[in-house]
């Protein structure tokens, strides 16, 4: 995934913070795939085509926040995947990072949002059914790390 050349589902709909999830995305997935330094990956992407309609700040947030607590939030991903993390694809990895770090650091963003902004880019970068599987996953995580919030929405 060059972020220079993908252009995943185009829509006009999308919002500058959904645009800055897909940016993140495809920096965590170089990340995953050549462990390049965050900052030099930041950098390329914000070369590429479309970033000025994203999120900038959203963006650095994600990037750098999911890269910088990856040990972490993989620990907290583990027992609920079925499989080790390197068998993971690389789309659903950053999926997963990115919606893990949203529900454990931004309770401003509402839980269902967030799982839903994750599995919206499955959907549009990975395989035909990795949003099932990171819907799963998240929804699990969520209710670990926002269990008021999720037992709420449960009673409405």
């Amino acid at each position: 995934m060059n972020a220079k050349t993908v252009h995943a589902n185009p829509s006009k709909n999308r919002t500058p913070r959904h645009r800055a999830r897909e940016f993140a995305l495809q920096g965590l997935y170089q990340w995953l795939l050549n462990n390049e330094d965050s900052g030099a990956i930041d950098a390329h992407i914000r070369e590429a085509h479309g970033f000025d309609k994203a999120d900038s700040e959203h963006f650095q947030t994600l990037l750098h926040g999911a890269i910088g607590q990856a040990p972490a939030l993989r620990e907290g991903l583990k027992p609920l995947i079925d499989r080790p993390l390197d068998q993971l694809s690389p789309v659903e990895h950053a999926a997963l990072l990115i919606g893990a770090y949203e529900l454990r650091n931004h309770i401003e963003i509402p839980y269902k949002v967030v799982i839903n902004e994750a599995v919206e880019l499955t959907k549009s970068f990975g395989g035909i059914d990795g949003h099932k599987y990171v819907n799963g996953v998240l929804d699990r995580f969520a209710a670990q790390v926002r269990e008021v919030e999720v037992d709420d929405a449960k009673k409405r």
